[in-house]
């Protein structure tokens, strides 16, 4: 076979399986469904399309790489004593991640920030150390109080707090937790905080 007629082949062949995925796309989608291929990457019809994120053509279709993927858990290891710490802000702050997918989790400040925008899905959990008082934490959203957990049974020691919660984030929101009240056990990583991305928008 001349090599013309093998690039003419090879041109033909391409077409077609353009055309075919483009039927096959067209009779599949609607404005939110998306298209996997080989796990490489995630093809979503757009009406109003955005290049955040991804590659968008003239044609509405935006094109995002499979490693968008956002998730991270982090846990706390020693008691939190606000009354013995420098950490004026009274930040909880975690000291080993356990996941970090897409490394969006700052584990030395302990503030997870949002890629990009999106639907998020997050959870805490505490326990105080100490019967006879109250903890309050509450998850922080740009310095702002979204959710609270709250445990004050003075006869409880080890009282646990938690709460979850889903947000809708713009790009590089922050979100940390912030103890508003009582003291943390930590010690056999009580306290945890995990979020990830649910889907972007």
């Amino acid at each position: 076979m001349s090599r013309a007629t093998e690039s003419g082949s090879l041109a033909m062949l391409a077409t077609t399986l353009f055309l075919g995925f483009g039927f096959a796309f067209a009779l599949g989608q609607n404005d939110t469904e998306p298209v996997v291929l080989e796990g490489k990457c995630l093809v979503v019809c757009d009406s109003n399309p955005s290049a955040e994120g991804g590659v968008t053509s003239s044609f509405g279709i935006s094109v995002r790489a499979a490693g968008a993927k956002v998730a991270f858990s982090a846990v706390r290891g020693t008691n939190h004593e606000p009354s013995e710490m420098s950490n004026k802000s009274m930040t909880i702050y975690f000291d080993q991640v356990l996941v970090n997918i897409g490394t969006h989790f700052d584990l030395k400040a302990s503030v997870f920030q949002a890629p990009r925008r999106g639907i998020y899905s997050f959870s805490f959990h505490v326990v105080k150390v100490y019967n006879r008082q109250t903890i309050q934490v509450n998850l922080m959203h740009n310095e702002y109080p979204i959710v609270s957990a709250f445990a004050g049974d003075q006869d409880v020691t080890r009282e646990a707090a938690s709460n979850g919660v889903l947000l809708h984030l713009e790009r590089e929101d922050r979100l940390y937790l912030k103890l508003e009240r009582g003291n943390l056990m930590g010690g056999w990583k009580y306290s945890t905080f995990s979020g990830f991305l649910v889907f972007p928008l």
